[in-house]
């Protein structure tokens, strides 16, 4: 068996839907895997001068709905797919989060997508993708 507890980071983007497409590939060539299907959110955060302004309930809540829609999507291409994965919502910041959860799980591989960002901007912005692959010890498919 190549692996048998198989992460999947899913956000809904057009790299994260192909990186869903190769992680239900992967657990149909592997008998036995399992799939844990990671979605990954935060609430907005607004800075000012030493300390944090309040955010309205009702964006946070915008927030927490949107991540929902994304979290019944990723179940929806899944049964579609005709694969059975445990499809979790976590708050937090997706990189930290996606690695505190292979750690706790014993998780053999992540599968994540990658925006695609080029050098510098990858350098001066940071990508999720990029996180995970420089902090993970575990092996990580990044998919284009």
């Amino acid at each position: 068996m190549l692996f048998s507890k198989i992460v999947a980071a899913y956000d809904g983007s057009k790299a994260a839907n192909k990186a869903l497409d190769k992680a239900v590939e992967l657990v149909k060539a592997s008998p036995g895997a399992t799939l844990d299907v990671l979605h990954v959110f935060d609430f907005p955060r607004f800075y000012i001068a030493e300390g944090f302004a309040p955010i309205p309930a009702n964006i946070n809540q915008d927030f927490y709905e949107l991540a929902d829609k994304t979290v019944e999507e990723a179940k929806k291409r899944l049964e579609e797919a005709g694969v059975e994965a445990n499809v979790e919502m976590i708050q937090g910041a997706p990189a930290e989060s996606i690695l505190d959860y292979v750690k706790e799980h014993g998780n053999d591989v992540i599968v994540i997508g990658s925006r695609g960002l080029g050098g510098i901007r990858e350098f001066v912005l940071g990508s999720v993708s990029h996180n995970v692959v420089q902090h993970a010890r575990i092996p990580v498919l990044v998919v284009k």
